[in-house]
């Protein structure tokens, strides 16, 4: 067999592994890599990205070389949901590195949408998430608030896993039936932007975005990342970073 992991999508974009060891989730992949046919993946709506792994359970978990990438190195695994494509023609770069925030009231259009019911997993190549005081990690959509009202926000809401090794995965609860929707990601404006201003984008407090804190999961260690649209709703998730706030790395 090749080396590259083929996986089949079923049902709603849950796919499954083809070959042992392969990350779980829909997915499971790295997305830079060509499609068997040697032509690079459409990133149409409903399609999955099929290819490597992302490192042995447990690797590197209890030392630290130096410092590591805060912000998402690679996207591992992604399956698009049908509808909105937005971002997918600069998948998947546009949601490596920072957030590209536009403030309290607009949207920033630095973001992939993951479709309905799409999913992606991202990794830190050479850090991870660990368990510190308030949030430890970060995600960042493109909420706004319509009205400079907090509470009248236009939110489009995910649901946030995390994995240590890329088999087993914690979900953080999403309270998405109403405002506020805690434990899910979609619903903060963010507002740290490197390239345009000086917010810090790893600090909760100012940065914005959807802060998650491993505590609440009882997670001590995460090293993946997995999002996922709630599918069946009219706004679809769109994926513009995730940071790091507790790092092994720092």
């Amino acid at each position: 067999m090749s080396l590259r992991v083929l996986f089949v999508c079923v049902a709603r974009f849950v796919c499954l592994g083809a070959a042992a060891g392969a990350l779980s989730g829909c997915g499971g992949v790295d997305a830079r890599q060509e499609d068997d046919d040697g032509d690079e993946p459409s990133g149409a709506g409903g399609s999955c990205f099929s290819g490597g792994g992302g490192g042995a359970p447990g690797e590197g978990a209890a030392s630290c070389a130096g410092p590591g990438a805060r912000f998402a190195t690679r996207v591992v695994s992604a399956c698009f949901g049908p509808g909105q494509r937005f971002g997918q023609d600069r998948f998947p770069d546009i949601v490596l590195g920072p957030p590209s925030g536009a403030g309290c009231c607009g949207g920033s259009l630095d973001v992939l949408s993951l479709g309905d019911g799409g999913a992606i997993v991202v990794a830190f190549e050479g850090n991870a998430i660990v368990d510190g005081p308030g949030a430890d990690f970060l995600v960042f959509e493109n909420a706004f608030e319509r009205g400079d009202d907090a509470a009248n926000v236009f939110a489009e809401l995910a649901t946030v896993e995390v994995s240590e090794d890329g088999a087993a995965w914690s979900a953080f609860p999403c309270a998405a039936d109403s405002y506020p929707y805690d434990g899910c990601a979609g619903w903060h404006p963010v507002h740290a932007n490197p390239a345009e201003d000086e917010v810090d984008p790893l600090d909760p407090s100012s940065a914005g975005g959807d802060p998650f804190d491993l505590a609440e999961i009882g997670v001590p260690l995460a090293r993946f990342v997995r999002i996922t649209d709630r599918a069946g709703t009219p706004d679809v998730f769109d994926l513009d970073a995730v940071g790091i706030v507790h790092a092994l790395c720092p």
